[in-house]
């Protein structure tokens, strides 16, 4: 597993900061919110995009894990501004060299989500950048975002990204949601909260995630592992950097 965390959990914070903390905790790279507030958008200037990969890059080499788009590949309505708006994401990462673009479904239309993804195709291939499908919203267990991917059978564009909150809290087993993604797994997002009920997040290991077995799920998974700490959403938690140390935790137990 490769460590990273996702810069939502530090509001307000520049790029330098998030770096530097990524580097005082041990991760290898680092999961970057697209957002005008963070600095890093589609929006950027080939200078801009040029910036953010040396920050990164900085003098600890740094990888960007993914970066975290927000384009609804499932969502109602025609396709052409989903597919301009995932486009956009998709050539930001070719230039600031991140390996893939996260997406939510925001609908349950499979259909659209399979043409969308198609739509995009091309440049996934050309550029090696591939499309996450995160577990999440209409579609969150690992059953419903397998049946997209399943229907796409195209891996070299698109893969799942296992958010382990989502399919738990809509009552799937972990064991059930890694059967259901399969070969289709390509990036996981570990976090607690309180309850299924309550999404509250809480450090690792307080709240009711069985991260444990998702844990044990995941020995021998190659691929990046990111917490994501939604201070951004949730600005009363304690912040990221007392987290981050039972995260670095859980990623050091079950590579193991």
């Amino acid at each position: 597993m490769k460590f990273a965390f996702s810069t939502l959990g530090m509001p307000g914070a520049g790029l330098a900061e998030a770096v530097s903390t990524a580097t005082r905790h041990g991760c290898a790279g680092l999961e970057l919110r697209l957002h005008p507030d963070t600095g890093v958008h589609a929006g950027l200037t080939a200078a801009g995009r040029a910036a953010v990969r040396s920050t990164v890059a900085g003098t600890g080499g740094l990888a960007i894990a993914a970066l975290a788009g927000y384009a609804g590949i499932s969502a109602p309505g025609p396709d052409g501004p989903v597919v301009r708006a995932l486009l956009d994401d998709l050539s930001l990462a070719a230039d600031l060299g991140a390996p893939a673009v996260r997406v939510f479904p925001k609908g349950e239309d499979v259909e659209a989500g399979v043409r969308r993804l198609r739509a995009v195709a091309g440049f996934c291939v050309e550029s090696g950048v591939r499309v996450l499908v995160e577990t999440h919203d209409a579609l969150p267990t690992g059953a419903a975002v397998g049946r997209l991917l399943d229907a796409l059978a195209m891996p070299a564009v698109a893969g799942a990204l296992w958010d382990v909150l989502h399919p738990w809290r809509h009552g799937e087993a972990p064991a059930d949601t890694m059967k259901a993604l399969g070969d289709h797994l390509a990036y996981v997002q570990i976090k607690d909260a309180v309850s299924a009920a309550d999404t509250t997040p809480v450090p690792l290991w307080t709240g009711g995630v069985p991260l444990d077995e998702c844990g044990e799920l995941l020995r021998g998974f190659g691929g990046w592992v990111s917490l994501e700490w939604e201070r951004t959403w949730y600005p009363d938690v304690p912040p990221l950097e007392e987290i981050l140390p039972g995260a670095r935790e859980w990623v050091a137990r079950f590579s193991a």
